[in-house]
């Protein structure tokens, strides 16, 4: 039986990138993937006949320049356009806000609600990018590890020469971001609800929490950290949907000699002697390795992939308070024309922004409590993006496609209730949000395929919807990710390693996690080697 240098477990964008980067290093790679195509919550897929649309994940910034340049994803391609606009947010009030398109038109616009919070927005901008700089510092580095002798208190006192080199307001301001509530941060910078929606809406996207939660303010900052063709915080498209790059790398891991298998869901990590020796497939076949690879979720490893036997105990205990859960609802819909919003009727670029229905921080607050309660909100937070409007490869002439991407739909409904039998019910009052801001929306739906956290859970492995692998709060972020002493990607079982999104930076299609897993174990191995110790 052939002994693979590394088993990756799970084809999604960070299982490839990882996959790539120790293929290039000389080791023998095998990624296993449960479903018929690569990619995992990266995919694009046709749901209606003629109608193709990014299934899961949808938008793209966070995928590291580093990566991009590293697999040459352009070469094998990929290729990602900007939005005209950042976001297009309509009011109650049949007003609108447009962002993007450079600071002094976005003042502009933020000066139909209040002059004050224009001329407040260059000095907010500054002072979000100096910690966002901070964060990509970040993002490709292995944190220290607690407890990890004089090189962990080395490489801790490194990261923290990185923060004292900041200035005594950025300081103050990266305490705030990481722990008060998205509300708190915004009251002191800006006035008018719709300003404070606009980027209040970022505080809640994949958080199962009110804009009033301590550290929702971090999830806001977490998504402007991204750059999309060189331009830092900007949103974009990928040619093709958010498959194309996934495409991309899997052609590259070809290219490296990595092997790829589809249909191969794995059933249990192979624990031998305490130590992982491979996996085993529904199948009934071991692919044995050196070291296993989890490109999954720590939630849905540890708790279904390992024996409870073979984790230490301790470990096991916390990891049964290990956070998971979006609370999100994901619709693709094919529509026969383009929506008409009362505040801006006639089509425009305005249409290629991000859609934010939420309009303002109270609306997300009733939200979240509704959802609390009830298990969705009956006016729940909507994303909505028309990717057809820049890429006429998703639809056919004349027609388009949405993504409704919908916030505050608990990960288990209450009461015993299941997502199965509340779906419809649930996707209509998305429709009817988006009904209330563009009337005649409904009229143009051809077909909608929705997707509930349970969905999400069954089709992609995201345990209770959750597209970030776990929550993104401060107790479970840089060395805590996804626990105090279990940050730097090994796993805890010998011969475990972890390099998906419950891993330091944290969700997103970032490719940051599969290379830093990648770069964490050829340290245990010595770096770049030949490809020729795996046994047949």
């Amino acid at each position: 039986m052939k002994r693979w240098d590394a088993v990756i477990i799970g084809g999604g964008h960070n299982g490839l990138v990882c996959a790539f980067y120790l293929a290039k290093a000389g080791l023998d790679v095998c990624v296993l993937e449960a479903r018929h195509v690569l990619g995992g919550a990266a995919v694009t897929e046709e749901f209606h006949p003629g109608f193709r649309n990014s299934t899961a994940s949808y938008t793209v910034s966070l995928l590291q320049p580093k990566v991009i340049a590293d697999m040459a994803l352009h070469r094998h391609g990929y290729r990602a356009v900007l939005r005209p606009f950042a976001n297009f947010l309509p009011t109650e009030d049949g007003r609108y806000l447009l962002s993007g398109g450079g600071t002094a038109a976005t003042q502009a616009e933020f000066a139909k609600f209040s002059k004050a919070d224009a001329a407040a927005l260059p000095a907010y901008s500054a002072a979000l990018d100096r910690i966002a700089d901070v964060l990509r510092d970040l993002a490709l580095r292995i944190p220290p590890d607690s407890g990890g002798g004089w090189a962990g208190m080395i490489e801790a006192l490194g990261t923290a020469n990185r923060l004292r080199h900041l200035d005594l307001d950025t300081r103050r301001d990266l305490i705030d971001l990481f722990a008060k509530p998205a509300r708190a941060v915004l009251d002191r910078w800006f006035e008018s609800d719709a300003v404070k929606a606009l980027f209040g809406f970022d505080a809640v996207v994949g958080n199962y929490a009110s804009p009033d939660t301590p550290g929702s303010a971090y999830v806001l900052l977490h998504h402007v950290f991204g750059e999309v063709n060189g331009e830092r915080g900007a949103w974009g498209h990928a040619i093709g949907g958010m498959g194309a790059i996934t495409q991309a790398m899997a052609s590259a891991c070809r290219e490296a000699g990595v092997t790829l298998r589809t249909d191969a869901p794995v059933t249990k990590v192979l624990v031998e002697g305490g130590r992982a020796v491979g996996a085993l497939l529904a199948s009934g076949e071991e692919v044995r390795g050196k070291r296993v690879v989890a490109n999954v979720g720590p939630g849905l490893l540890y708790d279904r992939l390992c024996d409870a036997g073979d984790v230490p105990a301790a470990f096991g205990d916390r990891m049964k308070g290990y956070q998971v859960g979006s609370g999100t609802l994901r619709m693709n819909v094919a529509l026969s024309q383009l929506p008409r919003f009362t505040a801006l009727p006639e089509p425009g670029p305005h249409l290629s922004a991000g859609i934010v229905l939420a309009p303002s921080l109270d609306y997300m607050d009733r939200a979240y409590l509704d959802a609390k309660r009830d298990g969705w909100s009956r006016a729940p937070i909507v994303e909505m993006l028309i990717p057809s409007t820049l890429d006429d490869s998703l639809a056919p002439a004349g027609s388009h496609v949405a993504s409704l991407f919908c916030q505050q739909f608990a990960p288990s409904l209450p009461d015993g209730r299941s997502w199965d039998d509340a779906r419809d019910a649930a996707a209509d009052a998305a429709f009817d949000v988006v009904e209330r801001f563009a009337p005649g929306f409904k009229a143009s739906v051809i077909a909608r395929q929705v997707h509930t956290p349970l969905d999400l859970e069954r089709k992609f492995g995201l345990i209770g919807g959750d597209i970030f692998h776990g929550k993104m709060s401060l107790d479970q972020l840089w060395s805590s990710r996804p626990m105090l002493g279990q940050g730097r990607y090994k796993g805890a079982i010998d011969g475990l390693w972890l390099c998906g999104s419950g891993t330091h930076p944290g969700g997103g299609v970032t490719g940051a996690p599969g290379h830093n897993a990648a770069k964490a174990m050829l340290r245990t191995i010595g770096g770049r080697r030949k490809r020729s110790d795996s046994r047949q």
